[in-house]
């Protein structure tokens, strides 16, 4: 059993639930300092108190990001979702044009998830799929302006056309290649690329499980 709050630790704990609820965002030690009427210190304190008690975790860079966390001391299932945008479509099999059209939201678990700005893109093609990517998956992606030899990234081709590959940097070139004997490797130029993200999950369509 968690400890008791006090009054003042009720009172931060309840601003930070209703911030978190309406936004979805931890709001900055200087506006609950201001809106809670209490000095910056004490605000740091209470959530380090509320950490160490066990109602709240601070994540990220200098533990900007809150999270609630249920009886058990584990994320509280709502606080666990992590809403991510979906940017538009992506090829895995022939390059299509990269704009950046709105086409609605995912929402994950950010427990699964971390990390800030994540993007998702929605797959067309069966490029990838023996990397268990499949047509009509939307696939999570964290941004990164560079690459690793094997990972599978998203990568912008001649500044409007953008595909999901695996990379492989060689001497003279980077090769993207897809993970289906049907499709063809396919090489460029170091000005050609230009790596826009890394795909760290893929949340499986209806119609893929279904075999449609």
């Amino acid at each position: 059993m968690r400890p008791k709050l006090t009054e003042k630790q009720k009172k931060v704990m309840a601003f930070v639930k209703s911030a978190l609820g309406q936004s979805g965002e931890t709001p900055s030690l200087r506006e609950m300092a201001t809106r809670l009427d209490i000095s910056h210190a004490a605000v740091a304190q209470t959530l380090k108190l509320l950490e160490t008690k066990g109602y709240i975790r601070r994540m990220g860079r200098y533990s900007r990001n809150i999270v609630i966390l249920d009886d058990t001391g584990t994320m509280d299932a709502d606080h666990r979702k992590k809403v991510v945008p979906i940017v538009g479509r992506i090829t895995a099999g022939l390059p299509i044009y990269a704009g950046q059209e709105w086409d609605g939201n995912v929402v994950v678990d950010a427990t699964l998830y971390p990390g800030d700005n994540l993007f998702a893109l929605r797959v067309q093609g069966q490029s990838m799929k023996n990397a268990g990517i499949f047509d009509r998956d939307i696939a999570i992606c964290k941004p990164r302006q560079y690459a690793v030899d094997r990972e599978i990234v998203v990568a912008l081709i001649n500044g409007d056309e953008a595909t999901i590959k695996r990379f492989f940097l060689h001497t003279d070139h980077i090769e993207l290649r897809p993970e289906n004997s049907a499709f063809s490797v396919r090489t460029y130029g170091f000005d050609d690329i230009m790596i826009q993200g890394k795909v760290i999950g893929v949340i499986r369509s209806a119609q893929a499980m279904e075999g449609d």
